[in-house]
């Protein structure tokens, strides 16, 4: 490497939607600044996102085996010391852990994302009620402060990856549009009750092929009985790398999506999403990537005048579980099939 090329060391350890939010942004960076190398700190399972940049390289962190705890940091540091020296140190997750990691790796140059914590507070408080900077503009400032000014009003994405064998085994090769659908959330307060995604489901496999995407051996099983259930219907959960996920999704006319880490990695490959949102809404921050506003289908305020309860969907009183309930399924097949 040049010694005048600048060396960024990217911190975002989790989650998949946040690390897939960084995903837009850097990719802005790098095509308006080509002279720079990015090296992105994450966990190595979400490398694949970063596999279409140029000049980016993800290092590793195991945050619960080797650079578990104080130590463990340390011991990171000097692994990324030992043959990077870096120009800034851009901290997109502003944690405990950054903090204390940024302490011992040289580099004098370093910025943590403004997460905007007190706004959040009253937007969730029910203290004020407007969109508040998106979670991609907080990246991108970041990157600002540092000298580098992002612009992320006309964005390029990847080309459209590859389906190889196993994932035409799973979808089959007819031509229909294809419907992707994440149909599960972290908590249950940003699901769509699974009774009306049923009804929304059987709709549109009528005439699109609809391909199931989730997690986790319970979300499997749930999945697996709507593809028994409908003929055009395909759950490719637990069947996939990441990478032959990201292919796929690449290859979607649509994603449905709740409030969830599927939208984001729909949005960074340029897919069109659209997203339900239950107890948690768009104002926080956190709307897909590069989507129109009428692609987000909200819960009914007037029903549920305390949204959005939490940031992230993990508080809500309990007659809020279902807000989303008052999204019709004929509401949201319509946006679908408007879209496509």
């Amino acid at each position: 490497m040049p010694e005048t090329t600048k060396n960024i060391l990217v911190i975002r350890f989790s989650s998949l939607g946040d690390v897939a939010i960084t995903v837009p942004v850097l990719r802005a960076l790098n095509q308006q600044y080509p002279e720079l190398k990015i090296t992105v700190l994450t966990r190595d399972f979400f490398a694949p996102f970063f596999r279409d940049l140029q000049n980016v390289s993800v290092f590793p962190v195991d945050l619960k085996g080797k650079h578990k705890g104080v130590f463990g940091l340390y011991k990171l540091a000097r692994e990324l010391n030992k043959n990077n020296h870096f120009y800034a140190i851009a901290d997109l997750h502003n944690v405990l852990r950054s903090k204390i990691l940024k302490k011992f790796v040289r580099c004098k140059r370093f910025v943590s994302i403004d997460k905007g914590r007190k706004e959040k507070r009253l937007l969730t408080y029910g203290k004020t009620f407007e969109p508040l900077k998106t979670t991609y503009e907080r990246y991108a400032d970041v990157f600002k402060t540092l000298g580098f000014t992002v612009d992320l009003s006309n964005p390029k994405f990847p080309n459209k990856g590859g389906l190889n064998q196993n994932i035409q085994n799973l979808i089959g090769s007819s031509s229909e549009k294809r419907i992707g659908i994440a149909p599960f959330a972290a908590h249950e307060g940003k699901m769509y009750p699974l009774d009306l995604m049923i009804k929304v489901i059987e709709e549109l496999s009528k005439a699109h092929k609809v391909i199931l995407f989730g997690g986790g051996n319970k979300e499997i099983d749930i999945l697996n009985d709507f593809d028994r259930r409908f003929e055009n219907v395909h759950n490719v959960a637990g069947k996939l790398s990441l990478e032959e996920e990201l292919d796929l999704i690449s290859n979607l006319d649509v994603m449905l999506s709740m409030d969830s880490g599927n939208a984001h990695m729909a949005a960074m490959l340029g897919i069109k999403v659209i997203t339900i949102w239950g107890v948690t809404h768009p104002y926080a921050g956190f709307a897909p990537f590069n989507q129109p506003k009428d692609y987000t289908l909200l819960a009914d305020r007037e029903q549920f005048p305390l949204i959005p309860t939490s940031i992230y969907g993990n508080k809500y009183p309990k007659n809020y579980k279902e807000a989303s309930r008052s999204i019709t399924p004929e509401t949201i097949i319509e946006k679908i099939k408007g879209v496509i």
